[in-house]
């Protein structure tokens, strides 16, 4: 599984990437976690308002900050 937490670096990124990591330590499940800061890279995924979360190729949430259960959900989908 590969996921990808787009965003530039503001506070609202970093959090969501420590709530993705925190979500795959708790499912067991094995993920390439990848911080995606690239501008160029976050358009051609179409996601205008950062973070975004791409789960295997998948843009799965734009925008906000999932809680660790709604990442556990779309882990477990």
């Amino acid at each position: 599984m590969k996921i990808e937490v787009l965003g530039t670096g503001c506070a609202k990124c970093i959090t969501l990437e420590k709530v993705v990591k925190e979500a795959v330590a708790k499912s067991g499940k094995f993920a390439q976690i990848l911080k995606v800061d690239d501008i160029l890279k976050i358009m051609e995924y179409g996601v205008m308002s950062t973070p975004g979360l791409v789960i295997d190729g998948k843009v799965v949430s734009t925008g906000k900050v999932l809680s660790v259960d709604e990442v556990l959900k779309l882990i477990n989908a």
